[in-house]
């Protein structure tokens, strides 16, 4: 098999979180479990999305950057995608819990309902850029489930530094993925806003996938596993 660049992005992403995962002070490895419910259950969910999209034609694959080996009509580097990412975020999520302090901001149930209607609405004035609706509604799905599952990630303003740090590793990868390109969008899916050669969707699609798989990771370890975490 030829080594594709979008394969060697996957690896590049995974391979220190995967060797840092046995050190002994943070014992990542322990959680392992989690980890593997939360990628399951999200991963499963946007790969359906991707599927239904790229059928869609809302976006596509440079085949110059792929292997061509596909799984559930997919590049097999796409579905590697919602392994290697989550997996590292939460990885990081989970080192910067063990090392920084948290302070609570007080969200509120208010203020997340009123994100997730406000979010939810505005997909449907985007009904016909499906790219733009469905990630506008996702956004608004996670406060959503948020509020339901584990309000307190809302009120932890660890979790919030948290999420704007992970747009500078999300604006090197996705700069890669968009100014080969390796993933191309149609102008009929998106606003056509774009920071550098990354569409502004894009900043949604980050925040909502792993926001959600931080979510879940949480709520498998605390509820469904029965472990207090720090």
């Amino acid at each position: 098999m030829v080594m594709s660049e979008y394969l060697l992005l996957n690896i590049a992403v995974i391979i220190i979180p995967l060797i840092l995962s046995f050190e002994r002070k943070l014992k990542f490895y322990k959680k392992i479990p989690a980890v593997i419910i939360s990628i399951s259950i999200v991963g499963s969910v946007f790969i359906f999305w991707d599927i239904a999209a790229a059928a869609r034609g809302d976006w596509s694959f440079n085949h110059n950057y792929i292997t061509g080996i596909t799984l559930l009509t997919l590049p097999i580097e796409e579905i590697l995608f919602f392994i290697t990412i989550p997996y590292s975020i939460i990885f990081l999520y989970e080192t910067a819990r063990f090392y920084l302090p948290d302070k609570n901001i007080k969200f509120g149930g208010n203020l997340t309902a009123l994100a997730a209607y406000f979010l939810i609405a505005a997909s449907f004035f985007f009904w016909n850029q499906e790219y733009t609706f469905t990630v506008l509604l996702f956004t608004g799905m996670f406060f959503l489930s948020a509020g339901f599952l584990n309000p307190e990630l809302l009120n932890s303003g660890r979790f919030w530094l948290f999420i704007i740090f992970t747009y500078v590793p999300f604006a090197f990868v996705n700069y890669i993925l968009t100014s080969l390109p390796i993933i191309s969008y149609s102008s009929y899916a998106i606003w056509g806003i774009r920071l550098l050669t990354i569409p502004a969707e894009d900043f949604f699609y980050s925040f909502s996938l792993l926001s959600f798989n931080i979510l879940i990771f949480e709520t498998a370890e605390r509820k469904w596993l029965k472990k207090k975490l720090p």
